[in-house]
């Protein structure tokens, strides 16, 4: 039975993920941030943002959907004292290292992929889609491995322009749409990446009255249960209820969850086209030699 576009956009997520985070999580990010005496935030938000130009703050606070604006406004902030374009090229020079490392010969396996990613982030629809519109008006990179990161950021960020119009749609504001994202899900065996509410919160700048709030929010409009978080303040609006997390979906809400999920995949796979099922398999084995460096979070060295 042929795979439906949905499919194939949602197997394209799951698959092509990790080629682009190492990105996040590689030995040579301490290094890159020192050189250009930036903290982790402002090289990571400079780093993501860069394509959209010397901008203000709340155009990437906006772009970037699920963090405070106060933490991006200082990070962007100091990002532009380093410079945009001295950020960019100090990131692909660290990319260029840990790729060389993590590949090895393989890099010079890349080229053959390359005119159908090309041709692909060219026919993409970008009209209300800025971040995705902004990375696809990048240059190419000339290394192969850097254009093959280059081409899956596209489409990491237009798809996530995507979701955030889901997210949107359903009336979720970005702290409710990472609550709701990392909230337990009543089927475990779905699978999905989440950051955890701790790293959420300090990667993303909420506080934890923000965080209650929303959880809040969100049991108001009944798509989630609060529970007891021990490590939380023993004051906390959040009543305690077993299980350890701080909160779980309601069928509601896992209703809505699969909604959204499912909006995102038809959305981006519309635009895809049945002949990119084939390229993500072309691309797997690279994908799979960054899995097994064993640098990302999850991951061990094989």
């Amino acid at each position: 039975m042929a795979e439906t576009s949905a499919a194939i956009a949602r197997r394209a997520y799951e698959t092509l993920e990790p080629y682009h985070v190492l990105a996040y999580f590689n030995p040579g990010l301490h290094d890159a941030q020192t050189d250009l005496d930036l903290d982790a935030q402002a090289f990571y938000v400079g780093a993501r943002a860069a394509p959209l130009g010397e901008t203000v703050s709340a155009v990437v606070t906006a772009t970037f959907f699920n963090f405070a604006p106060a933490t991006i406004d200082r990070a962007w902030q100091a990002a532009l004292a380093a410079g945009l374009a001295e950020i960019d090229d100090r990131r692909y020079a660290m990319l260029d290292e840990q790729y060389r490392t993590v590949l090895g010969e393989a890099v010079a396996d890349i080229a053959p992929l390359l005119p159908d990613y090309r041709a692909m982030t060219a026919d993409l629809p970008v009209s209300g889609r800025p971040l995705g519109a902004a990375w696809a008006a990048t240059d190419l990179p000339v290394a192969p491995h850097l254009e093959l990161w280059r081409h899956l950021s596209v489409l990491r960020e237009w798809r996530g322009d995507n979701h955030i119009a889901e997210l949107v749609r359903h009336g979720l504001t970005g702290l409710e749409a990472g609550v709701f994202h990392e909230a337990e899900l009543p089927d475990p065996t779905v699978k999905r990446r989440a950051l955890g509410r701790k790293f959420f919160q300090i990667s993303r700048g909420w506080t934890d009255l923000d965080w209650e709030t929303a959880v809040l929010a969100l049991a108001d409009r009944g798509l989630l249960e609060p529970q007891g978080d021990p490590s939380a303040d023993p004051e906390s609006a959040i009543a305690p209820i077993p299980g350890g997390a701080t909160h779980r979906l309601t069928s509601a809400g896992f209703d809505l969850y699969r909604e959204i999920e499912a909006g995102t995949d038809a959305i981006t796979g519309a635009a895809l086209g049945a002949e990119f099922a084939d390229l993500i398999d072309r691309t797997r084995p690279f994908v799979k030699r960054v899995i097994d460096a064993g640098v990302l979070p999850g991951t061990r060295k094989r």
